[in-house]
């Protein structure tokens, strides 16, 4: 095995500090890295209970927002209400063949899909 899991995906934000608010607001993460880098600052976050992270980072101005990154939520009905309290724009939950799911966006233009219980 050459590869054995996925440690960061890098996401694209253009304020780290409203990025940090909602991850960790929305969305419940926490911080697991933030450290000057040369290029601003290094700063993760993940659920709690996950091995890799998400990287928010400000240095990428010309990259697109990322899409379909998938988040496993236990309860999509609960995470939805969450999101929606926050002003953050949910579509769904539907009941797809493969359980519920719902999408939505970070204050970025990064669509997540969040499917579960």
């Amino acid at each position: 095995m050459l590869i054995s899991h996925v440690v960061t995906v890098t996401v694209p934000v253009s304020d780290q500090d409203r990025a940090l608010a909602f991850y960790t607001g929305a969305l419940g993460f926490e911080v697991r890295s933030d450290n000057p880098f040369p290029m601003g600052r290094w700063l993760t976050v993940a659920p709690k209970a996950a091995e890799s992270s998400l990287l928010l980072a400000s240095w990428f101005p010309g990259m697109a927002p990322i899409g379909g990154l998938v988040l496993a939520a236990p309860d999509v009905d609960a995470l939805a209400e969450r999101l929606r309290e926050d002003g953050v724009e949910v579509q769904g939950p539907t009941d797809e063949p493969w359980g519920r799911q719902l999408l939505f966006q970070d204050p970025f233009g990064n669509g997540f899909v969040a499917a579960g219980g």
